[in-house]
């Protein structure tokens, strides 16, 4: 009972932190440059807004122009939502609360492995290539001697958060111990009960 609760716990863990990384990803607010008192520029890994009141949206044209960080980011955000999203179908055929895969305990407890390993793949790649573009934006301000106003954005933190939330619940999911020894529990009262029988002589 209590390994089922902790696959529950890291399974809405883990989608609350797909959840965020889907919004971060899609987010204009990677990166706020400003440029006088009146025009702010936001920096998306789709599309570049600017202005206060109004704001001017333009998508992202050409891959090739755009900086390394985004580039760079534009490939690893969709990848780790394509990897929690297969792994959020894995872990609920392998969660003990779900009815798929009845009796093959073994094979399901694997499966919910897998799934939480898989969650903790994508949680720390989004985790590492937010880090990486935070350090490209720090090195290009230290490189134009602090002559640019520029930073990070809320979709910087989303991302992090999202990263650590889905790393988070995966370690939860991956739990194989809890498992291995609530299945032992069970197998343990099934001998006994099965040793010894109920007498039924006075």
């Amino acid at each position: 009972m209590a390994s089922s609760g902790l696959q529950l716990l890291g399974f809405f863990l883990s989608l609350v932190g797909l959840a965020a990384t889907v919004a971060a990803t899609f987010m204009v607010q990677w990166k706020l440059e400003q440029q006088g008192q009146l025009n702010t520029i936001y920096e998306g890994l789709w599309m570049s807004c600017s202005g206060n009141e109004r704001s001017t949206c333009e998508s992202h044209e050409s891959l090739l122009k755009l900086p390394d960080e985004i580039q760079a980011t534009r490939v690893v955000m969709p990848l780790c939502i394509f990897l929690s999203t297969i792994a959020l179908i894995v872990s609920i055929l392998g969660m003990k609360c779900t009815r798929f895969m009845d009796g093959k305990a073994e094979s399901k407890s694997t499966t919910a492995m897998i799934g939480g390993i898989m969650f903790i793949i994508s949680g720390l790649m989004s985790f590492i290539i937010t880090s990486l573009y935070v350090k490209m934006i720090v090195q290009n301000f230290k490189e134009s001697h602090h002559q640019q106003s520029v930073e990070f954005g809320m979709a910087v933190f989303v991302s992090w958060a999202g990263g650590l939330l889905t790393a988070a619940g995966g370690s939860f999911l991956s739990c194989r111990r809890c498992s291995r020894s609530s299945s032992e529990s069970m197998s343990s009262n099934h001998l006994i009960s099965t040793t010894h029988p109920k007498s039924n002589y006075v």
